[in-house]
């Protein structure tokens, strides 16, 4: 479990996560989603004690990080995939951290062969790709058994196969009754991967629900098709209905369930050559939650234009 509490992290004048609460639970993989900047990353650290708090509390299984004896037999943790020594090879990292613990060389093995690492292992850290990186951080953040897990974009530089083994991953860590904490900007695989979801936004929480809480909070968008495009816009015009028309014959109908367009259009003697209802998606919700909470936007001339957006999107 995972606890924060009226939590709060400044920089100087700048305050990078806005006294935010919530509770991680056992058995759940739990999304943790925001724009750059948005304090994801911060909190993440401040969990497993890389940075204190400036009031307010975070406790991983009902205490502080630097409180656990033993802590990687209590957290695993990927935050920085580059946080090795370049001249030691994967698999004296991973006999390291383990001397620390008490973890055996047998269990170091499993990891090694679990994370795909084989013959890498035998090779200098320094040598390695992104996703051998990450490949390997996983093994370290596995290697005392834990039962909470904080992956901080654990996928970047996998290539899809890694992707979908991270995936699966996090789902059978949940499954046998660990806590497991996952950020990324990656919405679809966000979508197979979660079950419950906690926005950031300007270092404030603007959602934290159940997966299907939040798709199911979408209005109702249906895809519509006919050659009496104004006859059909006229009878389902009414409050609270939003109709976009992309060209003559197709209409995106918001605020209303697709039978009572279909019955309106009947009684309209409208002929409807598609009727279709549009599935909510994540990157909908995310981008109707975040669009006032972002803090780093992409400029919207031609790439080396004089108006070029050179804004540095440093810090999660």
């Amino acid at each position: 479990m995972i606890t924060a509490e009226n939590l709060y992290k400044r920089y100087g004048s700048r305050t990078a996560v806005d006294g935010i609460s919530f509770e991680l639970k056992p058995g759940r993989v739990t999304g943790f989603l925001g724009p750059n900047g948005s304090g994801k990353s911060t909190t993440m650290r401040m969990a497993v004690g890389l940075d204190s708090p400036t009031s307010g509390s975070i406790t991983v299984a009902g205490r502080p990080y630097a409180k656990h004896a033993a802590p990687l037999r209590t957290v695993g943790a990927v935050l920085d995939a580059g946080a090795t020594h370049p001249g030691r090879t994967g698999r004296q990292h991973l006999k390291v951290l383990a001397a620390t613990h008490g973890i055996s060389a047998k269990r170091v093995e499993a990891m090694i062969e679990l994370t795909g690492l084989g013959d890498a292992a035998r090779r200098r850290i320094k040598g390695y790709s992104l996703g051998m990186n990450q490949r390997l951080g996983i093994a370290a953040a596995l290697l005392g058994d834990p039962a909470v897990l904080i992956f901080d974009e654990p996928v970047n530089g996998l290539d899809p196969e890694g992707v979908r083994w991270v995936r699966q991953l996090a789902r059978q860590m949940a499954a046998e009754g660990r806590t497991v904490f996952v950020s990324s900007h990656l919405m679809s695989e966000m979508s197979q991967t979660a079950d419950d979801l906690i926005v950031l936004g300007r270092g404030s929480i603007i959602a934290d629900a159940p997966m299907h809480q939040l798709l199911d909070s979408q209005e109702h968008r249906v895809l519509v098709r006919t050659e009496q495009a104004a006859e059909l816009t006229s009878a389902l015009s009414a409050t609270g209905v939003s109709i976009e028309q992309s060209d003559a014959v197709t209409l995106e109908v918001r605020g209303l369930e697709s039978a009572v367009i279909g019955r309106r259009a009947l009684e309209a003697s409208v002929t409807l050559s598609e009727l279709t209802p549009q599935k909510s998606t994540l990157e909908d919700q995310y981008m109707k939650l975040t669009g006032d909470h972002v803090e780093y936007r992409s400029g919207s001339t031609s790439p080396g234009g004089p108006d070029m957006n050179r804004t540095q999107e440093a810090g999660q």
